[in-house]
């Protein structure tokens, strides 16, 4: 009788349990990645990059299978085109570029908030400027050439009776971040931007001898700040910047995350959970705005992602 010895192995089988084993081990790996997810911000120097960075880090720390990779843009209106293609999984967009996105055919639909944008002009505090009546002939860096705060900037001049195009000598920028120094040097005499939190608004407040913020003329708020407009009116808190004793009135919207067209439920809903319990308050001014609850009344149910709305509806926050 042919006998094996105890411990002989066939070769055949040994390489077939080898196979089997590197397959387990590959699967496993597999399954160990996580999972990714792109995210288009702005040009560097911006808020939608500390935003977006802020981000990716919360949810990363709060649900270690989701990694969320940031990816500068041209801004808002990029960013639209970018969801519409596929080319990304979620965007950050202003809301002069959300809201009219999100009524249009194309299935972009809102995974989570991301901060009201007060809008303000800021000036060395030592400038003569106070008004926007005051900006009439000067020199001036509106924003970039995409972004929705550049949008905002336009309508904020034309309400309060200056033409952004000829009342005033606009400056287009490549780079968020190349703002600031433009009016510190000399060469503009005032900036346009938005958010509590934005780099530009904190590089003016930080710069020697400080900064000084203003919005629209009242007339213009009112002309912009309209019930069914994406526009409204917003106050900026006494403190918000260094030196800022009194609340600034001022126009805004609120920035949004937007998913792309068939973006998987179950990643969104996964992404929501964890924003829900991420520390987004101790990354960014802004962060606890960011909660997704603070949907409700922003924008219609049909208007956001099941997922999103799966999460909502767990968290028993009413949609409409």
């Amino acid at each position: 009788m042919n006998r094996r010895k105890l411990g002989a192995a066939d070769p055949t089988r040994r390489t077939g349990l080898l196979a089997a084993l590197g397959l387990v081990l590959a699967r496993s790996a597999q399954a160990a990645e996580p999972t990714r997810i792109t995210l288009a911000t702005a040009t560097p120097g911006g808020g939608f990059p500390a935003f977006g960075d802020a981000f990716a880090a919360a949810i990363r720390a709060a649900d270690p299978d989701l990694f969320v990779e940031t990816r500068a843009s041209g801004g808002s209106a990029e960013n639209v085109g970018l969801l519409r293609a596929g080319r990304v999984d979620l965007a950050l967009v202003q809301g002069e570029y959300a809201y009219p996105a999100l009524s249009e055919p194309g299935g972009l639909t809102v995974l989570a908030p991301m901060y009201p944008t007060p809008g303000l002009f800021a000036v060395p505090a030592a400038s003569p400027i106070r008004t926007v009546e005051d900006l009439r002939g000067r020199p001036m860096v509106l924003g970039t050439h995409n972004s929705g705060l550049t949008v905002m900037g336009r309508s904020a001049l034309q309400a309060s009776g200056l033409d952004p195009e000829r009342d005033i000598r606009p400056i287009l920028l490549d780079r968020a971040g190349d703002g600031p120094p433009m009016v510190l040097d000399g060469r503009a005499d005032a900036l346009w931007g938005g958010g509590l939190g934005w780099p530009g608004f904190v590089a003016m407040a930080q710069a020697p001898g400080g900064a000084r913020f203003f919005g629209p003329s009242e007339a213009g708020i009112a002309r912009l700040a309209q019930p069914s407009a994406a526009l409204q009116r917003l106050i900026v808190p006494p403190g918000s910047f260094p030196g800022q004793s009194a609340a600034i009135e001022t126009i805004g919207s609120w920035s949004l995350v937007l998913a792309r067209p068939g973006f998987e439920a179950e990643t969104a809903y996964r992404l929501v959970r964890a924003l829900a319990r991420a520390d987004m308050a101790a990354r960014h001014p802004q962060g606890a705005d960011s909660q997704p609850k603070n949907l409700s009344g922003l924008v219609p149910a049909a208007q956001i992602h099941p997922g999103t709305l799966r999460y909502l509806g767990e968290a028993g926050v009413p949609v409409r």
